[in-house]
C-alpha cells in the first residue's frame, strides 16, 4: 500500500492520501482523543506522541500536530493509516452512525430560507471541494442580518491564510452571487 502525502497551507496540517476511499458521506473532525474513540483510525493516531487533531475526508486523512517535527511523527502516522487500512477495520465503529452528535443547530430566519439553500449550494459546489484540496472542510452554520457563519475544519481551521480565505475568497463569492449577503464570519 502506498500511501501519498501533501502539506497544506496550515504547516501544523498533513494531509495523507491512502488511495481508496476513507469516509463515505460528510467529512469528520476529531480534536481529541476521546472524542476519537467512535473512530479506530482516529483513535490510533492519536496514540501517536505529538498529534492534536484528525480530520477525516472522502479520500484523504489531515493530521495536525502541536510542535513535534514532521520528521519525527510523519513515520508512525504513516503506519497507523496502513496498519488500519491492512486490518480490515471500519474508519467508524459499528453502530456509530458516523455523525457528530455535537453538531451545533442551523440557524437562520425563515424568510431568508431561500437564500440560505442558495448559500449551501455555493458551499457545495465551489467552496467544499477547493477547500478540501487543502486537507480541510467549511461548513454552513447560520444566516442572520446579511452575515454568513461557517465552521472551518481539519486543515483550514487554525491556518494562517484562512482569515483571508474567508474574507477574500468566500465572503466575495458570496457577495457576488447572493444579494444580501453582507460578511462572512467563522464560528
Amino acid at each position: 500500500m502506498f500511501i501519498q502525502t501533501e502539506a497544506t497551507p496550515n504547516p501544523a496540517t498533513l494531509k495523507f492520501l491512502p488511495g481508496r476511499e476513507v469516509l463515505a458521506g460528510e467529512p469528520r473532525e476529531f480534536c481529541d482523543a476521546k472524542g476519537a474513540a467512535i473512530s479506530p483510525l482516529s483513535a490510533e493516531l492519536f496514540l501517536v506522541e505529538g498529534v492534536t487533531g484528525v480530520f477525516l475526508g472522502a479520500d484523504f486523512i489531515s493530521v495536525t500536530k502541536n510542535e513535534a517535527d514532521w520528521a519525527h511523527i510523519k513515520p508512525a502516522i504513516l503506519g497507523v493509516i496502513m496498519e488500519h487500512f491492512l486490518s480490515g477495520k471500519p474508519v467508524i465503529a459499528e453502530g456509530e452512525d458516523g455523525q457528530p452528535q455535537d453538531l451545533d443547530k442551523e440557524f437562520f430566519d425563515e424568510s431568508d430560507a431561500e437564500m440560505v439553500e442558495i448559500i449551501k449550494e455555493l458551499l457545495a459546489t465551489r467552496i467544499r471541494p477547493a477547500v478540501a484540496m487543502d486537507g480541510g472542510d467549511i461548513t454552513f452554520r447560520g444566516f442572520k442580518d446579511g452575515i454568513v457563519f461557517l465552521k472551518m475544519q481539519g486543515a483550514c481551521a487554525g491556518c494562517p491564510s484562512s482569515t483571508a480565505t474567508l474574507k477574500h475568497g468566500i465572503e466575495n463569492l458570496l457577495r457576488h452571487f447572493v444579494p444580501g449577503v453582507e460578511e462572512v464570519q467563522q464560528v
